[in-house]
């Protein structure tokens, strides 16, 4: 661990947390956004307990998860889509709560946090898996292919977690408007996986191999 390493971690951290809380509660008018404090809770607090793990335990792997500039023009595209997916998700929620347009019932938002925790327990697994997982789509030196654990069931299990995470967040936040418009992501992610299964049949060697024995990308017997 560095004090470099920290300060990048501690100062994402904090940015993101202001950023996604001006998203969320500006749109909404009010911090008695009640929906709103509980997705901050359950997405930060995990957050901060995993960026502890990991600057003790692996530190380069929480460098690489911190590094987010794409060099390939595909995989920028899709940055871009999912920022502005979570944009206006974000914005969409808290008008939602503002003017009282169609709140969903709180079992729906319950079920929805639990389903959020599990699937990010579900991440912390796949980062345990592969420590070779980085924010951008590149080869790294001595890089083999992972065909265990989660990885022998989903070629990307990480984005299977995340397409969890992403569609339980505009259900968290009560919106049904919000949850239309992150029903985006499954496109998205579809386009930055054939990108990168392209890049990885290049330069990853194995990773034809195991397309072969490793069936499905993304869902188990759909795709």
């Amino acid at each position: 661990m560095t004090i470099k390493l920290f300060v990048q971690a501690i100062t994402k951290f904090t940015l993101g947390f202001i950023l996604i809380g001006i998203l969320i509660f500006l749109p909404a008018g009010t911090f008695s956004f009640f929906n709103g404090w509980l997705f901050m809770g359950i997405l930060f607090i995990p957050m901060f307990f995993a960026g502890i793990v990991m600057m003790i335990k692996n530190p380069n792997l929480l460098k690489s998860r911190l590094d987010a500039k794409e060099k390939r023009q595909e995989q920028s595209t899709v940055i871009k889509l999912s920022g502005l997916m979570f944009l206006i998700g974000f914005i969409i929620a808290g008008l939602n709560y503002r003017f009282n347009w169609f709140t969903l019932p709180k079992g729906v938002v319950l079920v929805a946090a639990i389903v959020f925790l599990s699937a990010y327990i579900l991440y912390a697994e796949v980062l345990r898996e592969n420590t070779y997982l980085s924010r951008t789509i590149e080869v790294q030196e001595n890089q083999k292919v992972i065909d265990t654990g989660l990885y022998s069931i989903v070629r990307h299990p990480m984005y299977s977690v995340t397409l969890l995470l992403f569609l339980s967040i505009p259900l968290v936040l009560g919106s049904l408007y919000s949850f239309i418009i992150f029903l985006m992501y499954p496109l998205i992610i579809a386009k930055r996986i054939k990108d990168e299964e392209k890049l990885l049949e290049e330069e990853l060697d194995g990773y034809r191999e195991y397309k072969q024995k490793v069936k499905y990308r993304l869902i188990p017997f759909i795709w």
